[in-house]
């Protein structure tokens, strides 16, 4: 049997016991620096500013891991210095306590008693992430067979994992064995003309949450729409019902509340409370790396992309405020969010510490859930405002701009990681003809549909863009164009199928793709424009197929 992951007490003892072993050493260079310091002004002048450094750094790393008698001290110590001149017997004095608290602090009983003190901090727990995965488990229940089949054919369509129940007493006892991602209940059943809604408000009293739910009925009358109010419902449905309306409002309702992590990027010379920090953020749920060091940080952010950057004041080297306006200097990232940590707390010197345009400033040491929710706040903001920039607005795909942009990225990483990826070009056919016959709306209707498609059956690693129009482009990572071509056929066959209403018309669209390959293409233009031409012969050859690219289209055949 596997050990259990450590709990987030386990990971901050750690870093309380690497502060306490590090400690003597840190503690020994800087008496000895002190001391030089004594040697001369020059000396005083030189080192002044390390040894300002070491107290501000020791009462911050103190003070965010628990150690309070150590960041009292420092905090004298930092006192003393300041004076003018510097009141040495105190310096002396603080460095004769601290050397007596850390000798406490290694001995066993002493490290036991600080650690378990330490023990009784709270934290907010880690908020459950819900809808992680694109596939849903949807549970029907419908007693009623006439509408059942073409529900379920379009709600797997969408490749979602579909369960259908024709009676209240199974659908109840399924839900308390396994809790679905939405629920599709019917009012009316023999038991009652509102069995189905007093069913679903009996589970969510005993499970104490409010289960995704969506009502159909065969009756629109107040009594049985207040049913499904009271019993939290999320849409309501006319029988009969037009699938697709129906698929649509479920997708809706459990679309994912967001694919990917809040990514943060804390760059602070004290790795220990780098690392703290980084607990309480991964705690919440984000994606957090660290840097120690500001002149790594401008790699780093080549390489995360963060939503939100933390950074230390005062560093060596380069000060927070430094780091900050080199950032800003830098067009793609002057609308990065930047938020200080230090434990300043001379509101006149935050102040001005914030002349570079970053968004707040924290004092150390931090409280876990007001950092959580300052981060949260602006990282959010920006990933909004990115969103609007690169997503298309109908479909929320990718744009055009941001695909070709993000293809070129997974392209370059691929090449170092000698790594092989597909490409599908896809555009539905006769698509004027629908626009010509049943009007704009119900041409958007299709192309929204055809885009949800792409993102239920996908993975979320996989890149997809609206290309344009009508036509769409997917970069498949990691698989070959032959199982590229085999995924992208699966999604044509099953688009195939979806039923499309505009007025009393009924009707059906298809699509057609062609498929290219990385690294036989090598660069973002060959690998579209090779899938490109396969496309033409897919739409030359009769349409609603998928062709793989050939040697022939390199040769020359015409693109679409």
């Amino acid at each position: 049997m596997s050990p259990s992951a450590p709990s987030l007490h386990d990971k901050l003892n750690q870093l309380r016991q690497r502060f306490i072993d590090q400690l003597p050493a840190r503690l020994q260079h800087t008496v000895d620096q002190w001391q030089q310091s004594q040697a001369s002004s020059e000396a005083h002048a030189r080192l002044g500013p390390e040894l300002h450094r070491f107290f501000h750094s020791l009462k911050g790393t103190g003070r965010s891991l628990g150690f309070e008698r150590i960041a009292l001290l420092a905090d004298q110590g930092e006192t003393a210095l300041h004076e003018q001149p510097p009141a040495g017997d105190v310096v002396e004095r603080v460095f004769v306590q601290l050397a007596e608290e850390q000798q406490r602090l290694q001995s066993l009983p002493g490290q036991q008693r600080a650690l378990a003190a330490m023990n009784s901090v709270e934290f907010s727990p880690k908020p459950v992430q819900t809808r992680s995965k694109r596939q849903r488990l949807i549970y029907l229940c419908d007693d009623e067979p006439d509408q059942v089949g073409q529900l379920l054919h379009h709600l797997r369509c969408f490749g979602h994992e579909v369960v259908h129940f024709e009676d209240t007493d199974a659908f109840f006892n399924a839900v308390i064995t396994r809790r679905p991602d939405a629920i599709i209940m019917d009012v009316q059943f023999p038991q009652g003309h509102t069995a189905g809604t007093e069913t679903l408000a009996s589970l969510n009293k005993l499970t104490g949450e409010r289960l995704p739910s969506i009502v159909l009925s065969a009756h629109g009358d107040f009594h049985s729409r207040l049913s499904a109010v009271r019993a939290g419902c999320n849409g309501y449905f006319t029988k009969p019902v037009k699938p697709l309306d129906l698929m649509l409002a479920v997708d809706e309702l459990t679309t994912p509340i967001d694919d990917e992590p809040l990514r943060i990027l804390i760059v602070d010379d004290e790795p220990e409370v780098a690392a703290y920090h980084a607990l309480l953020l991964e705690q919440a749920g984000m994606a957090v790396q660290q840097v120690n060091h500001p002149a790594d940080a401008l790699n780093a952010l080549e390489r995360f992309s963060p939503d939100l950057l933390l950074v230390d004041v005062y560093m060596p080297v380069c000060s927070g405020e430094e780091l900050a306006n080199i950032i800003r200097q830098q067009p793609e990232h002057v609308g990065l969010p930047i938020i200080y940590l230090s434990s300043e707390t001379d509101s006149q010197k935050q102040l001005s510490a914030m002349t570079a345009g970053v968004e707040a400033f924290i004092t150390k040491p931090v409280v876990p859930d007001e950092l959580v929710s300052a981060v949260k706040l602006r990282a959010e903001r920006l990933r909004l405002l990115r969103s609007l920039m690169t997503r298309d607005s109908m479909t929320g795909l990718y744009n055009h701009s941001t695909t070709t942009d993000l293809i070129s990225k997974a392209l370059a990483q691929a090449h170092r990681d000698n790594t092989q990826h597909a490409m599908a070009m896809i555009d539905i056919d006769h698509f004027k003809a629908v626009n010509d016959t049943h009007g704009h709306l119900a041409g958007d209707q299709v192309i929204i549909t055809l885009a949800r498609l792409l993102k239920t059956r996908l993975r979320m690693s996989d890149i997809i863009g609206r290309y344009g129009g009508e036509e769409f482009v997917v970069l498949l990572k990691g698989v070959s164009d032959a199982r590229a071509s085999e995924l992208i056929d699966a999604l044509r066959h099953d688009f195939a199928q979806v039923d499309f209403h505009a007025g009393g018309a009924r009707f059906r669209c298809t699509f057609s793709a062609g498929v290219s390959s990385f690294p036989t293409h090598p660069s973002t233009e060959s690998l579209r424009l090779s899938a490109d031409q396969a496309l033409y012969r897919a739409k030359h050859q009769g349409r609603n197929q998928v062709i793989t690219s050939t040697e022939q289209d390199d040769d020359g055949f015409p693109t679409a």
